[in-house]
């Protein structure tokens, strides 16, 4: 463990010595409190034409976290795509792999790194949506479930962003790829009202079907476990990956 932290570390560095990282926060940042003032803004109106039903955390939730995970499906992938990538081209990925850790410990290791990226975007999210706690009520079990949907969809996005980055050497193509593998599981759910079996299974195995719950403040444990299963899935194609490199 103490070797995947010390990866972890060092690609966390390596993450944010780089003006990419902090120019997609900022980025990030900006087009979320965009989203933020205007689901405040049409809060306040359908409130004062009566919506006495749907409360600001709702908002928060569905509308706020909701487009922030859209955002992510594109900053993610260009976070992943220099992790194994440019290594690969810089022929430094071979002196990696060489080195006297397992190849899950240096899976880990970066996805860790990606999960402090991730993390700090929840976090500025949580600064946002604190601050309604000086003015209105807020019910912090929804803001909970949709940062922790937040969370895992982005989570998930590193995964398949991680594994799409040891099929190349070109970063820019590492990016494109992960992005692709993000957005088709992502779509996946415009199948679910096909007739038959598979279409509810691809359906089902959208990421955005089981963000809905978590969107609405609903805590269910199925949507939490298919996130990890999906992550875990990822993590272990690129450990395959690099398993085939090694030898």
């Amino acid at each position: 463990m103490s070797t995947v932290l010390s990866i972890a570390r060092n690609e966390t560095r390596r993450i944010f010595v780089s003006p990419l990282a902090w120019t997609m926060l900022g980025v990030f940042q900006f087009i979320v409190a965009m989203a933020f003032v205007k689901s405040l803004d049409t809060y306040a109106m359908n409130a004062e034409m009566g919506d006495r039903v749907t409360g600001v955390s709702d908002y928060l939730t569905m509308n706020v976290y909701g487009f922030a995970s859209v955002i992510g499906l594109f900053v993610i992938p260009l976070l992943t795509m220099r992790t194994f990538a440019e290594e690969r081209k810089s022929q430094s990925l071979t002196l990696l792999l060489s080195a006297p850790v397992s190849l899950i410990e240096i899976v880990l290791g970066k996805f860790f790194a990606v999960l402090v990226f991730v993390l700090a975007a929840a976090a500025l999210l949580a600064v946002q949506a604190s601050v309604l706690m000086f003015g209105t009520h807020l019910d912090l079990g929804k803001v909970a479930a949709g940062l922790l949907g937040f969370v895992l969809m982005l989570g998930a996005f590193g995964a398949s962003g991680l594994f799409a980055s040891t099929l190349t050497r070109e970063p820019t193509i590492a990016a494109l790829l992960g992005f692709a593998i993000a957005l088709v599981v992502w779509i996946s759910s415009m199948f679910q009202s096909s007739p038959g079996w598979l279409g509810q299974l691809v359906g089902y195995l959208s990421l955005i079907t089981h963000y809905d719950s978590l969107s609405r403040g609903v805590f269910n444990s199925a949507d939490v476990v298919y996130y990890l299963l999906f992550t875990v899935f990822f993590l272990w194609l690129a450990v395959l990956r690099l398993d085939i490199e090694r030898s």
